[in-house]
Formats: structure tokens, sequence, C-alpha cells
């Protein structure tokens, strides 16, 4: 029997397909596109660069960019010395970036500058002098460092279960093709936005990415370069769509052959309204959180079928469990514990929190149900759950019956103390034109109940939520009591 190849590391393959297709594009963003080759070469200068830095196998460089081939570059440098990329939002505070630096020091930091540690700055260019041929093959022991939990206050790292040789086949139960154009308009920080990216790159994809989120700009991309396949969020769908209906004839979608929605649960009607657009054989969703213990999947066919489900389990296991640990009953909502199938090497480690578990699966803190046909719906995240009354409020099914009424853009819903209730839902919603609060509750009454109706409806300018469909409830939710000057009864 003959043995198979061994995978190569992620920097060997990116090198492997410069070979190949020098003069193909390979990343293009904000109108500026590198070929195959010259991503090869810049980046090879850009690791001798860094390991001048002190940057060798295992260490982490932390990555403080915006989405760019800046930021692409970076990242394979990275994987060229067998180092580890360590993504973080170029808009944190310095306090946060702070607490994140501290579960794990870099040996470098990109992006920002810092007292103790070294660091080069954004628009940072390798000394001329320095080859760009090759680098001797290096593994990253582990492929990505993700930070999460600034909505908590309690940062984490979340490491990849495996080092960088991963094999292209990774995009292909997705349906990713060889040659796909592949459009990535989340941020590169979030585990949606640096997965699909690694994958483009190691696939001979063209890779092409939005340094920031805006409408007309989305759907022109998609329309100019013929996007095949890519991954969104359900915040960046919604405000697209009004884009779109505006002026529908300046924009072609139809290259569009598999979408991909994750990482935020998504109000049915704008999942629905891209059915409509796209069709919905072309429309997929993905449930399984950064940590990838088990995954969801659902196509647009299979959601009208069984609306508002994220899935039937695709890998790994999942199972509905009640407080006292026990199974439960399809459609009885419970909190939902995952893991690897059995024999399965971990798919990640934290670093700075440990897991939630009971008897070897974890639970990412999300509630929801099994049905019948054992597809899986989720109701929201145990920490967002408030009572009123003694009854429980989910702020998705809120934010879903908000997401319905065609003026709203964003919106996000918090619990706030009261008096006699215990806590109430407090709203705030960014318009497309003017609504007032009692319109809003109007609406709202004909499709949930009365106590989950808003007792206040707060208007704001700006979305509610990051590119990549993420909030920060608790800290929303802290400014609201702030500016009330609300006691926490939460």
């Amino acid at each position: 029997m003959t043995q198979a190849a061994p995978i190569p590391p992620i920097g060997t393959q990116i090198s492997a397909l410069a070979e190949i297709a020098p003069d193909e594009p390979a990343v293009t963003c904000d109108g500026r596109t590198l070929t195959r080759g010259e991503l090869d070469r810049s980046t090879n200068r850009l690791a001798r660069a860094y390991a001048e830095r002190g940057v060798g196998v295992g260490d982490y460089v932390t990555m403080v960019l915006p989405n760019s081939i800046e930021w692409i570059q970076a990242a394979v440098a990275c994987w060229k010395l067998g180092a580890v990329p360590q993504p973080l939002s170029a808009r944190l505070p310095d306090a946060e970036l702070q607490g994140l630096l501290d579960l794990r020091p870099p040996a470098l930091l990109v992006g920002r500058e810092h007292p103790k540690i070294p660091s080069i700055p954004v628009g940072f260019i390798p000394d001329s002098a320095l080859s760009d041929a090759a680098v001797p093959e290096a593994v990253s022991p582990v492929w990505k460092a993700m930070g999460s939990g600034g909505s908590t206050g309690r940062p984490k790292l979340i490491e990849a279960g495996g080092d960088s040789r991963i094999p292209p086949a990774i995009g292909y139960p997705l349906g990713a093709q060889e040659g796909d154009t592949t459009f990535v308009p989340v941020p590169l920080t979030h585990n949606t936005g640096f997965t699909t990216a690694a994958m483009a790159l190691i696939m001979r994809h063209h890779l092409v990415l939005m340094s920031r989120f805006e409408p007309h700009e989305f759907l022109r991309l998609i329309t100019d370069h013929r996007v095949t396949f890519m991954v969104t969020v359900p915040t960046i769908m919604q405000r697209a769509l009004p884009a779109y209906h505006a002026d529908p004839s300046s924009y072609d979608l139809s290259s569009i052959r598999r979408l991909w929605h994750l990482a935020a649960p998504c109000p049915p009607t704008v999942k629905e309204a891209w059915i409509d657009l796209l069709g919905p054989e072309k429309i997929w969703e993905l449930y399984g959180g950064t940590e990838l213990q088990a995954l969801t999947f659902i196509s647009g066919d299979q959601w009208l079928t069984h609306r508002g489900s994220v899935g039937i389990v695709v890998a790994g296991e999942m199972k509905v469990l009640d407080d006292d640990g026990n199974p439960c009953p399809p459609g009885v909502e419970g909190e939902i514990y995952m893991r690897p199938n059995p024999g399965s090497p971990p798919t990640y480690r934290y670093v700075g929190s440990t897991a939630k578990s009971r008897d070897g699966w974890d639970s990412l803190g999300d509630l929801g149900y099994f049905d019948e046909d054992g597809f899986l719906y989720l109701s929201d995240r145990r920490v967002d759950m408030f009572t009123v009354g003694g009854r429980n409020v989910y702020p998705a099914e809120i934010e879903n019956a908000l997401s319905a009424h065609p003026d709203v853009l964003s919106c996000l819903v918090v619990g706030v103390p009261h008096e006699d209730l215990g806590q109430v839902p407090y709203a705030l919603v960014q318009a497309g034109s003017a609504l007032d609060e009692q319109t809003v509750q109007a609406f709202l009454r004909d499709r949930i109940a009365g106590y989950k109706v808003p007792a206040t409806v707060e208007f704001v300018d700006t979305p509610l939520r990051d590119d990549a469909g993420k909030a920060r409830r608790s800290a929303v939710r802290a400014d609201v009591m702030a500016r009330l000057r609300l006691p926490d009864a939460g």
C-alpha cells in the first residue's frame, strides 16, 4: 500500500503555487492586487525581517492590523517562520489589547507600538537588502490563535488544535473549488475571515478583501470580480439589502455559487430575502464556534422546510442537556454541548480560560433544541438571557422580530432592571428612516408576546454590531444603565 505524501505547511504550499502560476492574482484589497509570485517573494523578505527581530518557530506574532494585503503578508510571513499569527482588532483599546498580550506575550507586535515588546508599525517595509529567496521550511505548532472575550471582559486566546500542515481539501466540504474567486468582507481578526482567507490561499483562489464594510462597495466587489465563493455574517447581509434594492440594475450577483453565513444568528426575514435573491441552493449556514469541536450545516433548501434551524450535525457530536445534565427530548430547550468524534485530536486549546465541560463534552454557552428530524435550533446564549417577571426572555428572539421591519438596519436588545418585574427589555435601533418608539412597539406587539416588547426603544446613528456580526452586549448594557443611572440587579 502506497503511503500518502506528507502535507506541507501553509507557507510551503503558497510558495509552490507561486512556482506553478506566478502571475495569477493571489489577493486583492482596496484596488491593489498581488500576484502569487509577488506574495511569495514579499513574504520571504518579510519573514527575514521578522526573524531579525527574534521571531522563530512557535513564537506568537500579534497582528493589530485592519483587513489589508499587509495583513495577509504578515500571516504568511509567520507561517514561513513556523511562528503563530495572532490577529487582534486594530480598534482594540490599549487596556483590552494588554489583557490579551499578557496571556501569551508575543515575540513581535505588528501595527501598534509597545514599550516592552518588539514592534513594527502599520505600513512597515522590510530592508530591500534582505533576500526574497525561499526561506527554510518550518512548521507552526499552532496555525492560528484567535483572541476572544472582549464582550465579557474576560480575555482568552483560542489556539487551533493542529499545526500549519493544513490540507487544501479543507475547503471541499464547504463547496469550495480550485480556482474560485473568494470574497471575505468580514474582519480577518475573526475566525470566519481568518480561516476562509487561509483556505483561499492554499486552494489557488483569488482572495478579495474589504478593508472595511460599506454596502455599495460590497456589492460592487462581487459584481466586478465575479465572486464565486464567499463567507459573510447576518449583519452584513442585512446592511446590504437596502443598497441592492435601491438600484438592483447596478449589481450582478449571479456569479455566486456558494454563500456561507455564520458567526451570529440570522434573522429569518434577512435569510429569506437572500434566498429569494440568489436561490436556496446557494445559501448555506454553518454553526460551530471558533473552537470547532462539532459543526452543523444547512442549505437554503433545507432551511425552507426547517425554518430557523442551523442544520444537522456534519462533524463531531452535539447534544442538548437540561440544567441537571440530562438529555433533552426533541423540541425541549437546553444547553448545547459538543465534542469531536471519539478518537479525534482536540480541535482547540484555551489560553487564559477553561471550557465549561460535562464528562468530556464542552459548552460554548448556547441554548437550543433539536427537532424530531435532527435539525438544531438556537435560542440565544445563556449569558444573554434575562427574566421578565420570572419568564425567560432571549434577546435574539426580539432582535429577529425587530429585523423584520424594513426600516431597521441593526438592533440590539438588553435587559435592564425594573422594580416590579426584575428586568425588562431595552432596545437600541439603528433605523434607515424616521421611526418612533410607539411605531416600533406596535410592530412588535403583532409578532411577540407583550412581556417581550421593549419598554424603551432608543434610536442610534451607528451600527450596533461590528463587521463580523459581533455585539458587545454586556458593554452596551453597562452603558445604558450608567446613562439611566440604574442599579445593577441583573
